[in-house]
């Protein structure tokens, strides 16, 4: 994304407005002209605008803790209403970051805001943040911070809000600001070289009041100073309430709106795999219970009834463990499963398992299928004798008898 573009707009209409590129590692080099000009430079950029801290009440209001953003502006107004002049239906009112129960609040005619915004659209411009000016003068703990700009001066004092008034009054707003703390008695003052010229002998007159006084010309204007104390400042965006700005209200809903797809999406793929799932889970019990009824008949032939035949069986297994110490029968099963490779298309129908003896009822392809298992056994350490034999079809029925070997 393209750098932000920090713009300031003029104080009066004749006068030019100012604006930088705020790129990280590069130098601040403020352009003045027509916002026209401006618009341009802001092309695919996020653009935050200063506007006349001369226009913008600063204060704060003591306030209890509030739900939400929206039911503090409904209380604010009331808290000030008493330090305003203004009707306050006429004002806007923008809440800052809340510290304990001290809550910074900025103040503004909504008609300057009208014409502030009106005169951004009409350049094509469409700010992202609107601040006061006044609120990016540096603050510093132990000196007042003092901006002298045409006929006004802005102070910031080591504690408390910021001031604007006129230059005649800046003897008396700083010692007044300075109090009789001896760490507060030194001002640093921001000007340009013209008003230093013009008013340099009244602030050569204050000095006495002061322990120092260090002068510092802006020779290109106070955009710079600003754009430094832009990333740690806490200045109050006006743009609140009525006057937030439509695009970035769209652009919420917007990305809600796609996170809500998402997430149904992704809760439609979850229940049809969970669906996916049972079906499948339903279909290996089936083929399990046909698998088990196989079993259960070649294990128990003559029984018709197959109802619990899965507990039937393990019945079955424990009373054959408990008679036959150490597992033949499953040992006996083992053998007989490994040896099925050496005679394939050889199937078992039925099998009978007395004092550790097998007899296997088998359907082979031939007669030679049925040898080939038996001496498979017999290599697994069993003994295993053909016993009878009689053809069926193209098969041949055949039952074997299988014991363990010596």
């Amino acid at each position: 994304m393209a750098d932000p573009l920090l713009l300031r707009l003029p104080r009066a209409p004749q006068q030019h407005a100012t604006w930088l590129v705020l790129g990280a590692g590069t130098e601040l080099s403020p352009e003045s002209g027509p916002l026209e000009l401006a618009a341009s430079r802001a092309a695919g950029r996020q653009v935050l605008v200063l506007v006349p801290g001369t226009e913008v009440l600063l204060t704060d209001a003591q306030l209890p803790p509030a739900r939400s953003g929206a039911k503090l502006r409904q209380l604010v107004p009331y808290a000030l209403e008493e330090q305003l002049a203004e009707d306050i239906e006429e004002l806007h009112f923008a809440i800052g970051r809340r510290s304990g129960t001290r809550t910074p609040v900025a103040v503004v005619a909504r008609r300057k805001m009208d014409e502030w915004l009106a005169l951004l659209k009409a350049s094509g411009i469409e700010p992202a943040a609107l601040y006061a000016d006044s609120e990016l003068l540096p603050a510093n703990p132990s000196q007042a911070v003092a901006l002298l700009e045409e006929d006004s001066v802005t102070v910031r004092p080591p504690s408390g809000g910021v001031m604007m008034l006129p230059v005649d009054a800046l003897g008396e707003v700083l010692e007044s600001a300075s109090g009789t703390d001896a760490n507060a008695r030194g001002l640093i003052l921001y000007t340009g070289s013209q008003q230093w010229q013009r008013y340099s002998a009244q602030m050569e007159a204050l000095r006495e009041r002061f322990e120092d006084i260090q002068v510092q010309l802006l020779p290109a204007g106070p955009l710079v100073l600003f754009a430094r104390q832009l990333p740690t400042a806490s200045a109050t965006d006006l743009l609140q309430g009525p006057y937030a700005p439509r695009s970035a209200v769209a652009s919420g809903w917007r990305s809600w709106r796609v996170a809500a797809v998402l997430l149904a999406a992704l809760v439609a793929l979850h229940l049809l795999g969970q669906g996916v799932e049972l079906v499948t889970l339903e279909q290996r019990n089936g083929r399990l219970d046909a698998a088990i009824d196989q079993v259960f008949h070649a294990a128990m032939p003559g029984t018709e009834d197959t109802e619990e035949a899965r507990r039937r069986m393990q019945q079955r297994l424990k009373q054959l463990r408990a008679g036959q110490a150490g597992g033949g029968f499953l040992r006996g099963l083992g053998a007989l499963a490994a040896a099925r490779g050496s005679a394939p298309g050889t199937r078992l129908e039925a099998v009978t398992f007395t004092s550790g003896v097998f007899d296997l009822k088998l359907l082979a392809p031939s007669v030679e299928a049925l040898n080939q298992l038996s001496q498979a056994l017999e290599r697994r350490g069993w003994q295993a004798r053909l016993t009878s034999g009689t053809p069926r079809g193209s098969s041949f029925e055949g039952s074997i008898r299988m014991g363990r070997g010596s």
